[in-house]
């Protein structure tokens, strides 16, 4: 018999891989209705969906490993960042879907949310004060108009799988939707700078550096006292913290 292996669990959700086959448990049904018909309509490699039976959806494993992990060295080759690059920019380049996307849009609305949480972490104690301002500062270019394209969401990077020099499978589409290109591809080199080159040499064409810096700042600190409250280490060597250490 296989093992149950806990991917990851928390008060939202949980995900469980059993043999070749993961079982998605998500009270929020419209989350997993995005999943399904975002991998549906992308035009890259993803996961074959067995069954769904609310609040669970069955997906079987992709083949490969994974693009690397957060806080711990990317054992992928450059040719495989330039082709995860090259996925993105198809999915990108896709007719956008009909949904408008569960990532915030609007600058002032992200603006407000992002001051609140920056009050939240200093008069917390989460953070120092300088940390939240010089990245606050820093995440100020994400802030700006963009034109929506067909975007993951979530693309971090244990959600890209490959075998060699190829993508396999992108998994977890859950926040797919009309959203920022450049927070697609931040949120693929989060913790992995010395990667972003090879990424956009497929992506194939020129992005504006500093909004893919301003999200990496922008992300970071949305999501320090999140992951905190949920039991993740966001202070592990090479995560989330580290990453803000390294805009000063």
């Amino acid at each position: 018999m296989d093992e149950v292996k806990v991917v990851v669990a928390h008060s939202e959700r949980a995900t469980l891989r059993v043999g070749d086959v993961f079982l998605k448990v998500d009270a929020d049904q419209a989350r997993i209705d995005v999943e399904v018909e975002a991998m549906a309509l992308a035009p890259v490699p993803t996961p074959e969906v067995l069954w769904r039976r609310p609040p669970v959806l069955a997906i079987a494993a992709v083949p490969g490993t994974a693009l690397g992990r957060l806080g711990e060295p990317s054992t992928a080759s450059p040719a495989a960042w330039e082709a995860a690059g090259a996925a993105i920019r198809k999915l990108h380049d896709a007719p956008l879907p009909p949904w408008t996307g569960r990532r915030r849009g609007d600058p002032d609305e992200l603006a407000a949310e992002l001051d609140g949480e920056c009050e939240l972490l200093v008069a917390n104690g989460v953070l120092p004060a300088d940390l939240v301002t010089r990245n606050r500062q820093v995440a100020e270019a994400a802030l700006r108009s963009w034109t929506p394209a067909f975007t993951h969401g979530d693309l971090q990077i244990d959600h890209v799988f490959v075998d060699g020099d190829e993508v396999t499978g992108i998994i977890d589409w859950s926040e797919a939707g009309r959203g920022d290109a450049l927070f697609d591809l931040a949120t693929l080199t989060l913790g992995h700078e010395e990667h972003l080159g090879d990424v956009i040499a497929g992506y194939g064409t020129d992005v504006d550096l500093d909004v893919i810096r301003a999200w990496w700042s922008l992300r970071s600190l949305l999501g320090v006292r999140w992951l905190v409250e949920h039991g993740f280490d966001a202070f592990a060597a090479g995560c989330e913290v580290d990453v803000l250490r390294s805009r000063m």
